[in-house]
């Protein structure tokens, strides 16, 4: 991998650029924080060759959201659950736009 590579690599939402100490500064919170979102599946870090937990800016924005949820009170299993469920939705909705465009331009009269 050249120098240039790594640079083009800053742009990607899923390369783990973050270290967990730098991850934790970042969100304000902790190691353990992480780590817990960790052992309830939420967010997955990327092993570096030593070993050490990296994580991606997609990451930092989820565990950012879980943060969020418990900062107001929800316990952490149902802050992760919830961010789950947000994405599902958000999937569907998707899904469902695009068969509604794709509908409407095999029948465009059915878009009422």
């Amino acid at each position: 991998m050249t120098a240039d590579d790594s640079y083009d690599r800053l742009d990607d939402d899923d390369y783990p650029a973050y270290t967990m100490g730098r991850a934790a500064e970042m969100l304000g919170t902790t190691p353990a924080f992480l780590r817990a979102l960790g052992e309830h599946r939420l967010i997955t870090p990327l092993r570096s060759e030593g070993g050490h937990r990296r994580y991606s800016r997609y990451q930092l924005r989820i565990a950012a959201r879980a943060r969020e949820l418990v900062d107001q009170g929800t316990p952490i299993e149902a802050a992760c659950r919830i961010i789950v469920l947000e994405d599902q939705l958000e999937d569907a909705q998707r899904i469902n736009a695009e068969y509604r465009r794709a509908i409407e331009t095999v029948h465009p009269s059915a878009a009422a």
